[in-house]
C-alpha cells in the first residue's frame, strides 16, 4: 500500500518536476570584425532554437557572410554559399538543400530592433529556411507612419499597446510580424548592428567589403544575464 501510495505521489507532482524552469540559459555571441553581439534564443520557439544551437555547436556559421544588408531594416546571413563566394556572385539562394523549419509565430515575439528572425523563401506554409537568418535594425516609427505599417500588416495579427509603443521608441520592422518566426534578440551590441548595416553594397545589397562572422555559446545563469545586459526573462 505505501508503494501505491508513492507512485500515486510521484505521478501527481511529476509535471511539475517536468516543467520547472531552468536556471539557466545559452548566451550566443555573434563575432564580427565591427564588435560582438549578444543574442538569447526564445524558448517559446523550441524547434528553431534547438536547430540554431545545433548549427552553432558545429561551427556552420564560422566564416559565413553577412551577404545581404539594407539601412533602416536587417542585416542577413548564413547562406552556406557564401563562405567561399567570389566578390560579384550573388548569394541568398544557398541550404536550399536543408531540411525547413515549421513557423513557430508567437504574438509575443516581434521585429522589434535587434529581433533575430528566419528569413524563408515563398512557401505556402511559410516554413523557416534551416540555415539563413536576419537581424532587425528597422526604424522608429511615429503614429501616422505606424498606421501605414499597420495598413500593410491586414490579415495578419495586429501588435498590442506594448508593442505599438516598443516601435514608436526603440523601431523595428512591423510589417513582417506574423510572416517570418522570430526566435531570439540581440541583447548586446545594437551598435554593432547599427555599422554593419551603414556598409557600402552593391545593387544587391552584398557589402562591397566581405563581412564574416563566426558564433560560439556559453552556458550562464539567467540572474547573470539579467544583470550583465538588462534582458529580463519571462
Amino acid at each position: 500500500m505505501k508503494h501505491l501510495c508513492l507512485l500515486f505521489l510521484l505521478l501527481t507532482f511529476y509535471p511539475a518536476f517536468a516543467q520547472k524552469k531552468s536556471k539557466k540559459d545559452k548566451l550566443i555571441t555573434i563575432h564580427t570584425s565591427y564588435g560582438d553581439m549578444k543574442a538569447i534564443l526564445y524558448a517559446q520557439t523550441p524547434l528553431h532554437k534547438q536547430n540554431f544551437l545545433k548549427l552553432v555547436d558545429e561551427h556552420f556559421y564560422d566564416s559565413l557572410l553577412f551577404h545581404r544588408i539594407i539601412q533602416g531594416f536587417m542585416i542577413q546571413g548564413g547562406d552556406p554559399n557564401s563562405k567561399k563566394a567570389k566578390p560579384d556572385e550573388r548569394l541568398g539562394g544557398g541550404g536550399g538543400n536543408m531540411e525547413r523549419i515549421p513557423a513557430e509565430f508567437r504574438p509575443e515575439l516581434f521585429h522589434k530592433k535587434g529581433a533575430l528572425a528566419a528569413a524563408r523563401d515563398g512557401n505556402p506554409e511559410k516554413k523557416s529556411s534551416a540555415c539563413q537568418f536576419y537581424i532587425v535594425q528597422g526604424k522608429v516609427y511615429n503614429d501616422s507612419e505606424l498606421e501605414v505599417q499597420l495598413k500593410r500588416m491586414a490579415g495578419t495579427r495586429m501588435p498590442t499597446d506594448v508593442q505599438r509603443e516598443t516601435y514608436k521608441t526603440l523601431g523595428g520592422t512591423p510589417h513582417l510580424d506574423g510572416n517570418y518566426t522570430v526566435f531570439g534578440q540581440v541583447i548586446s551590441g545594437l551598435a554593432v548592428l547599427d555599422s554593419i548595416a551603414r556598409q557600402r553594397k552593391d545593387g544587391f545589397d552584398r557589402p562591397l567589403k566581405d563581412i564574416r562572422m563566426s558564433m560560439t555559446v556559453e552556458k550562464m545563469k539567467k540572474k547573470k544575464i539579467t544583470k550583465q545586459y538588462g534582458y529580463r526573462f519571462e
